[in-house]
C-alpha cells in the first residue's frame, strides 16, 4: 500500500519539479540569468512551488513509514 503511494507521489513529484520555471532558485544563481531582480510566485506558479513542498513533504513521511512497517 505504501510503496504504490510512494510511487504515485514521486511521478508527481518529479513532474511539479519540472514544471517550475528554469531560472528560479539556484539554478539562476549559477546560470547568471539577466534580470536579477526578485520575482514574487502568483497563481500557478505559486501552487506548483507549494505543491512542489508538499508532494515532497509526503514522499519523506511515506519512506519513514515504510521503514516502520
Amino acid at each position: 500500500m505504501f510503496l504504490i503511494l510512494q510511487a504515485i507521489v514521486a511521478i508527481l513529484l518529479i513532474i511539479f519539479i519540472l514544471l517550475q520555471e528554469r531560472s528560479s532558485g539556484l539554478s539562476g544563481i549559477l546560470g547568471g540569468s539577466e534580470s536579477a531582480s526578485y520575482q514574487t510566485r502568483r497563481g500557478l506558479e505559486k501552487f506548483i512551488f507549494y505543491g512542489t513542498i508538499v508532494l515532497a513533504v509526503v514522499f519523506i513521511g511515506l519512506a519513514l513509514l515504510r521503514l516502520v512497517f
